[in-house]
């Protein structure tokens, strides 16, 4: 039996979605990925529906507003926070009625605590990523709120054999680096520590489920994510460097698997399924890995979220990643 969720040659999205009709999104995603069908995000309607907002709607007993400067903590939740709780739930009903007599591994998406810490601010103005101390109360609210999330989708989807959790941490690298900006923007947050990152990182990854941290940033931190204990991670294939390869070749020898973006999330011209396929094709050649184990340790996905295209590409791009899954498994090229 594999180790993972999924079955062979399987691909699926990252998450995000152009437009506004949540019901066409979600039929979409299980038309096109139905390997691994995922809740659809639709950041095009407004505050709340944005990566941070739908997160922080999450957080327990740490209510988040919007001010001029963007996300903040807040004294007690308000329009905001009400307005990003509503999408979450009117989309979750839409998953129930959709999702009737599915059965097989199904994907959530939030966003880390890290990239969420750089980007939401404390009451007096300064990034939770500045206070030590409110990182950690952070990391706790979130782990506590993903973790009943996880369970209303698992009471809302029960063929769901397998939750899988995608965490996007697009910040991490910058976290790492000491690159976020201050609130001010004149000036840049200390480096965060790499065991404190990891560390953080794993108190939030909720039990009894495969977790996948997305980064579509260069320079993903691969020992720091294995250290966190992730399953998966998620990376965009054209960002890939040489010099990155031993890192991947021992997260992989490690039984991590790979979501490698193949495709543009947004509109362009696509090649052929054996061109889409030939960065996953190439790199396990080159790191000396069995073909027989690429179709299932690989899933192929776009290389970001798809909010910035056209509804036709969407469906397109899954689409066509799916077809080259297959290639994978039934000609990888030896």
């Amino acid at each position: 039996m594999s180790q993972y969720p999924w079955g062979e040659a399987t691909a699926t999205g990252i998450g995000s979605h152009p437009g506004e009709d949540h019901a066409e999104a979600v039929r979409v995603v299980f038309d096109t990925s139905p390997a691994l069908p995922y809740l659809p995000e639709l950041p095009a309607r407004g505050v709340g529906a944005d990566m941070i907002g739908r997160t922080a709607s999450l957080l327990l007993e740490l209510p988040v507003e919007v001010q001029p400067s963007g996300w903040r903590f807040a004294d007690r939740p308000g329009r905001d926070f009400k307005r990003a709780r509503d999408h979450l739930v009117r989309d979750l009903d839409g998953l129930e009625e959709v999702a009737q007599g599915y059965e097989g591994p199904f994907k959530i998406q939030v966003c880390g605590p890290w990239t969420l810490a750089g980007a939401i601010e404390l009451r007096y103005g300064d990034k939770t990523l500045a206070d030590p101390g409110a990182v950690r109360d952070l990391v706790d609210s979130l782990a506590e709120g993903l973790a009943a999330h996880v369970a209303d989708v698992r009471r809302r989807v029960p063929g769901a054999t397998r939750i899988v959790v995608q965490v996007d941490e697009p910040g991490l690298p910058g976290v790492l680096r000491g690159t976020v900006p201050t609130a001010s923007g004149f000036g840049r947050l200390a480096a965060v520590d790499r065991q404190v990152v990891a560390d953080r990182l794993g108190g939030v990854l909720p039990a009894g489920t495969f977790t996948v941290v997305h980064c579509c940033a260069p320079g993903v931190p691969f020992g720091v994510l294995r250290t966190a204990g992730v399953g998966a991670v998620s990376l965009d294939a054209h960002l890939m460097r040489r010099r990155d390869e031993d890192a991947i070749g021992e997260t992989v020898e490690a039984g991590t698997a790979l979501f490698l973006g193949v495709v543009p999330g947004v509109d362009a011209k696509l090649p052929d399924v054996d061109v889409v396929a030939k960065p996953a094709v190439e790199l396990w050649r080159r790191l000396g890995f069995p073909v027989s184990t690429l179709a299932s340790q690989v899933v192929l996905t776009p290389a970001c979220g798809l909010a910035g295209a056209s509804p036709a590409y969407a469906r397109t791009a899954l689409a066509t990643c799916r077809k080259a899954a297959r290639v994978l498994q039934d000609d990888p090229g030896e």
